[in-house]
């Protein structure tokens, strides 16, 4: 006859083997090989842009400043609450657009602030926290050009930064259209709105917010204005090395909490409605209906 005082402390005896077994094979919440290394190091790495205005530039003072820049000093605040650090330093390494990708998926930075589209190559080698902008590529040309579209037999050189999206749709452009225009890409931004002011390019194709920002920090912001139909839409977003998902997890719902608690709203107001360095002169460019929208439901997943 079966003694059910044995089977009931073999069960519980067995039961709770598992728990332990199976408590030590799962991993902490917040632990990483991204975590672990800020956790030892004590300090994250931000990597920034020159003159990604306003997202990630560097200010008159030489240090990086923008609205990624601020919502990233937010987010490494939320990592070191997260784990109970008494304090974090952050180092800022400042990218371009060609080597952005590489530095966070060689592990040289643990977040990219900056403008960077957040797309479905990009996230084969990185991962992508909840997008902070979206805007789409135009055309920034001098103001008296009378240029208005890409497509025009006026417009001869084309500037683009090099290893950016608006690069690729330009390609697109000129084959599917058959344009004879040539397209000359530039390292970064700066050397593209040169090539405009100096005549060496009728036109630089980029995300019209950065557009905007760059020729207001021009010394004659009127000589200069961005014209023509979108040819992209990118979903902005900041950089984070893939293989951390207790790392993404801190990132994602700091983010989200910014959305909901409308703090990101203020941040945007600073550097989008309000004058900024280094002209003090304000973008006055309001939150679209686009990204309001899309903050309804928060998401790092986009097409």
């Amino acid at each position: 006859m079966p003694q059910p005082s044995l089977s009931v402390s073999l069960r519980t005896a067995l039961t709770a083997l598992a728990f332990v077994f199976s408590a030590g094979l799962a991993p902490a919440a917040d632990a990483g090989p991204v975590i672990d290394q800020i956790r030892s190091q004590g300090r994250i790495v931000i990597a920034h842009r020159e003159s990604s205005v306003p997202f990630s530039y560097v200010g008159p003072d030489k240090r990086p400043i923008g609205y990624a820049v601020d919502i990233c000093r937010r987010l490494a605040a939320a990592v070191q609450a997260k784990l109970g650090l008494p304090g974090l330093q952050i180092d800022f390494l400042q990218v371009t657009p060609a080597n952005r990708i590489d530095a966070i998926e060689t592990g040289k930075a643990h977040l990219e602030c900056g403008s960077t589209t957040n797309n479905a190559a990009r996230r084969e080698k990185v991962a992508f926290t909840i997008p902070h902008f979206i805007t789409g590529a135009r055309m920034l040309v001098k103001a008296g050009s009378g240029l208005e579209r890409i497509d025009q037999p006026e417009i001869k050189r084309v500037a683009v930064t090099r290893n950016t999206t608006p690069l690729g749709a330009v390609r697109r452009i000129k084959a599917e259209r058959g344009l004879r225009m040539e397209i000359v890409e530039t390292e970064d931004h700066e050397k593209a709105i040169q090539m405009v002011e100096r005549g060496e390019a009728d036109a630089f194709v980029m995300d019209d917010v950065l557009l905007y920002g760059l020729a207001s920090v021009r010394p004659d912001p009127a000589a200069l204005k961005v014209v023509g139909r979108f040819m992209t839409t990118e979903p902005l977003a900041i950089m984070l090395p893939k293989g951390d998902a207790a790392f993404k997890k801190i990132v994602d719902d700091e983010m989200r909490r910014l959305i909901f608690s409308r703090e990101i709203h203020g941040i945007y107001q600073q550097w989008f409605e309000q004058a900024i360095p280094p002209n003090n002169v304000p973008l006055n460019l309001p939150i679209s209906y686009l990204l309001r929208d899309f903050w309804k439901f928060p998401t790092d997943q986009v097409p």
